[in-house]
């Protein structure tokens, strides 16, 4: 039996068999395509299997105990249309606020910090070389500035934000037993 034969033959096996199998959030198709890729690998490598029913339908679940886990572990992130948040007001203040606490953090930082990252921020997008005459400094020296300069950033933030969990959860900072 050709490659093109066995393909047509194992095609209503393989769709009945992802349909029953596909883990909650995985769409049937994803696993088909998944167990397709196997195959095709599988008979470009050695040939196609003794067994092509039985080969996908051990292929089909040991995928989809693969998705299982893979979903189990992703956080589901549930963005809007992108049109719809650059309209909506909620997000235009709050990205404008977000804007301003940045920005008054940068001013508060020590030393020539607050003249390096508003360069860096710059809608200009200056060049290395461009900040480092700007600011009188050795484009060498330019890199452990900024991340000198960053990292005071980062601890200044991190007394006024939530910082991010594992997997990208929010945690929220507990307030001082009073």
């Amino acid at each position: 039996m050709n490659t093109s034969d066995l393909l047509h033959e194992l095609r209503p096996l393989l769709r009945a068999e992802a349909a029953a199998e596909a883990p909650a959030g995985v769409e049937p198709a994803d696993l088909e395509q998944a167990v397709w890729l196997s195959l095709l690998e599988r008979i470009h490598d050695g040939g196609p299997p003794a067994a092509p029913a039985d080969w996908l339908r051990r292929t089909v679940r040991g995928e989809a105990r693969r998705l299982r886990r893979t979903t189990r572990n992703e956080a589901r992130y549930e963005a809007e249309p992108a049109a719809a948040a650059e309209t909506c007001p909620e997000r235009l203040v709050l990205r404008a606020e977000h804007r301003r606490a940045v920005h008054e953090a940068v001013r508060r930082l020590p030393g020539r910090c607050p003249q390096l990252l508003a360069a860096l921020l710059s809608r200009e997008d200056l060049t290395y070389r461009e900040i480092a005459g700007e600011l009188g400094i050795s484009q060498g020296s330019l890199g452990p500035e900024r991340s000198r300069c960053l990292g005071c950033l980062r601890r200044i933030l991190a007394a006024e934000v939530a910082a991010p969990g594992r997997r990208g959860k929010v945690r929220l900072k507990q307030p001082a037993d009073r």
